[in-house]
């Protein structure tokens, strides 16, 4: 069993007239420590890495490791230019943290034998351990059960973030007993749970925290009924969620909290008003 267990929320990046808001940053990582969250996942597809520079994600990290202990603090480590990537996961590596996220590159779809190798590599540099992402309609790239397999049998690759959409896959990582499964789709959380899901890397979290962390120890304690009732609670909050490209309606739901502003680094765009008034309904009850 590895370190990543509960609810992980991949912070959203705050921005103020274009710039990184480091001060939403740290009142909004201080506000998900105080609902007990697992730890914080920074720079993920949620916290729009790809919009920033190299440089930035390194001053986002070390933000949230001025507030967050080093073990609860996970990096996303993304791109498609693999000799790039190491050097910029050894300028990570520089600092504490309990571990990498790392999808497979996006759009050059390599073959399953460029899949492993490329993990294999990242895996085989790394100080940390490393959480494979799977997130085949973002990159482009769907693993076969077989391949998926022999990459988390590497002994640095101690878990996965499952959105690859296949139930098989995701029943073969479960058996094999040598990874642990992190659930991505946040409308299949309840689910992956009670098939033996460690935890969740929950966009949705960002908001009503305490109830995804809740229904995680309802379903850890076996009072799967009480899990399901806290599920069904949090549905219509996760279906507003993912209304428009994430992480607009996430960053949404936190302005009307008050924690940050909606702004986005474009092409991405604000919430629109129907999100927004979608929002002011739930979040009202």
């Amino acid at each position: 069993m590895s370190a990543f267990q509960g609810i992980w929320v991949p912070v959203v990046t705050p921005f103020h007239d274009g710039a990184i808001d480091f001060v939403g940053l740290r009142r909004l990582v201080s506000h998900l420590l105080e609902k007990h969250v697992a730890g914080i996942m920074v720079c993920t597809t949620t916290g729009e890495a790809a919009s920033l520079s190299r440089h930035e994600q390194l001053a986002v990290l070390d933000a949230v490791l001025q507030l967050v202990p080093a073990h609860r603090v996970v990096m996303g480590l993304a791109g498609n230019n693999q000799l790039e990537l190491l050097q910029f996961q050894s300028e990570v590596l520089k600092r504490p943290v309990a571990g990498l996220l790392v999808p497979a590159p996006s759009y050059i779809r390599p073959s399953q034998a460029g899949l492993e190798s490329f993990f294999h590599t990242v895996a085989d540099a790394s100080s940390v351990p490393v959480i494979l992402y799977d997130i085949p309609y973002r990159t482009g790239a769907t693993f076969e059960q077989a391949t998926l397999l022999n990459i988390v049998a590497h002994e640095r690759i101690v878990a996965v973030k499952d959105c690859g959409g296949n139930l098989s896959n995701t029943l073969a990582l479960l058996a094999s007993g040598n990874v642990d499964v992190l659930c991505g789709e946040d409308i299949q959380v309840f689910n992956a749970l009670c098939l033996g899901a460690s935890g969740a890397i929950a966009a949705s979290a960002h908001v009503q925290t305490e109830q995804f962390v809740t229904m995680y120890q309802q379903v850890r304690d076996n009072q799967l009924a009480e899990a399901r009732a806290t599920f069904f609670r949090l549905l219509p909050l996760i279906e507003t969620m993912f209304m428009e490209p994430n992480p607009a309606p996430v960053k949404a739901a936190l302005a009307l909290d008050g924690l940050i502003s909606t702004e986005l680094r474009a092409p991405m765009q604000p919430a629109s008003q129907a999100v927004m008034a979608r929002w002011q309904a739930l979040l009202q009850r």
